[in-house]
């Protein structure tokens, strides 16, 4: 069976061409053969990626923040392109706008989108039609593989169209709890909770993928997405009382004058290095949440401002609340954490995805 998969690999950022990486492997494990839409979302083009990232700021402040932005961007793209490039399998059309899918059809015998914030109308700057496979012809099978919304309910002035296009999939998966109740607010039923796919392979597979040691020293791992002053107050006081060595994993440039050793933008396969040799993670990111709990790092999680419901949800489902910080003056212990719930959980769900790709996939 061939599979053309549209998620949001193009975003340069970790967790998209992780979880873009690990649903390929996953649905190829199953036996399916796996072709990624190089779908690269407008706002996110190299033409545009910097007109976005400094979108809403005045002269010259605009044109300071591009100049200061622009050797990161260059790194971005030998980081995250070039992991794709080596690892995906991508399409040799690139797909930007609605009429690009008009032009160059795509053949596969199922159609699916997931995983990441596909379905998430804020993060995408409205509703994408192509992540609801409209450019899909009629009597194809479409199905969604952890799609996620990435809040808990959606605006008013989406549902109807969200329902419309959903409507006539053969089978919806979501990533959250929450993507399953919003489903139900529109009629929807059945839809199968799923696993954001990094977690569809144990902690053995990301420690084979992953690069060598880069860190000797005990250390505090910082991956923060969220500019938070209490956060690095904090991640600076917790090393000194845990004697860690304090480690930023920085995905620009311009983060290295903050607190710790600063580790910047380092290859995908060290990112994960960086994960399974920490003594702890301190972060506001889900994946980042997610490879600690797979991985068995000890972790503490604190929510962001918006799109929290993710690592709620994970939380959660883990029965790992306790590693959620609410408060800044509060004390979390990083000895006695027990991932033997998680670790079981995790493999009864996988057993769940895995029963997932034979019914919605080879349909047996």
């Amino acid at each position: 069976m061939r599979v053309s998969l549209i998620t949001l690999q193009a975003i340069k950022n970790y967790g998209s061409v992780l979880q873009t990486y690990a649903t390929q492997e996953f649905l190829q494990e199953c036996g399916l053969t796996v072709e990624v839409v190089n779908y690269i979302r407008p706002d996110t083009t190299d033409s545009m990626l910097l007109e976005t990232w400094t979108d809403g700021e005045k002269f010259p402040k605009k044109i300071i923040k591009r100049v200061a932005l622009y050797p990161s961007f260059i790194r971005w793209k030998k980081v995250f392109d070039g992991f794709l490039k080596k690892n995906i399998n991508l399409s040799l059309q690139t797909y930007v706008t609605p009429n690009d899918f008009k032009k160059f059809p795509i053949d596969a015998d199922i159609y699916c989108v997931g995983s990441d914030q596909v379905w998430n109308s804020k993060w995408n700057k409205g509703i994408i039609g192509s992540f609801y496979l409209d450019y899909v012809p009629e009597k194809k099978r479409k199905v969604s593989f952890a799609s996620s919304f990435g809040k808990s309910e959606l605006e008013q002035w989406e549902k109807e169209q969200t329902k419309n296009f959903l409507t006539d999939f053969d089978c919806l998966s979501v990533r959250e709890k929450t993507g399953v109740s919003i489903l139900e607010d529109l009629g929807i039923h059945g839809a199968t909770q799923l696993l954001d796919p990094t977690l569809l392979f144990d902690r053995f597979f990301w420690r084979k993928f992953s690069a060598k040691r880069i860190i000797n020293e005990n250390y505090l791992l910082i991956y923060q997405l969220n500019n938070n002053k209490d956060f690095d107050q904090y991640a600076k006081q917790f090393a000194n009382e845990n004697n860690l060595k304090l480690v930023r994993l920085c995905t620009r440039y311009d983060q290295f004058f903050k607190n710790g050793k600063s580790v910047l933008i380092p290859e995908v396969p060290e990112f994960v290095s960086l994960f399974s040799n920490a003594s702890c993670v301190l972060t506001d990111s889900f994946h980042a949440t997610a490879f600690s709990i797979n991985l068995n790092i000890p972790f503490i999680s604190i929510y962001p401002k918006e799109f929290s419901t993710r690592i709620e949800s994970i939380l959660r489902q883990m029965n790992l609340l306790d590693r959620h910080l609410d408060n800044f003056n509060k004390k979390i212990d990083i000895e006695n954490i027990d991932f033997t719930f998680a670790n079981e959980e995790l493999e009864q769900k996988r057993n769940i995805a895995r029963k997932f790709v034979e019914k919605s996939f080879l349909m047996r």
